[in-house]
């Protein structure tokens, strides 16, 4: 149950702190507006807060793995919001990305 805690987590934050940058993206590169780019500010705010209900408690590590897990997301994100085709490297890359996070966050550790 704690590995599928952590991976909703993991789900949740790349959604907010992806989802927030994409509109800031919009509201200053595509001028939707100062809305788009404080809902942003918003939504990676509470992309900080997510990271929090991590069960390890190990901040380096827990941002570490997450940065596997933004790779990955990034690209999802830009298949389906922006019509993003990724190539073979872009899969390849994400997928030693969530390799390594399933050895930072769920390898077998001793005391």
């Amino acid at each position: 149950m704690t590995v599928a805690r952590s991976i909703l987590l993991f789900l949740l934050a790349a959604l907010a702190e992806i989802g927030g940058a994409w509109l800031v993206w919009q509201g200053w590169r595509e001028n939707r507006g100062l809305l788009w780019i404080a809902a942003g500010v918003i939504a990676l705010g509470c992309y900080g807060f997510v990271a929090t209900f991590q069960p390890d408690a190990n901040f380096g590590r827990v941002l570490a793995a997450y940065g596997g897990v933004f790779v990955a997301g990034s690209l999802a994100w830009g298949m389906v919001v922006d019509r993003f085709r990724p190539d073979r490297y872009d899969i390849i890359g994400a997928t030693i990305c969530l390799i390594g996070v399933a050895v930072i966050m769920y390898a077998p550790r001793s005391g």
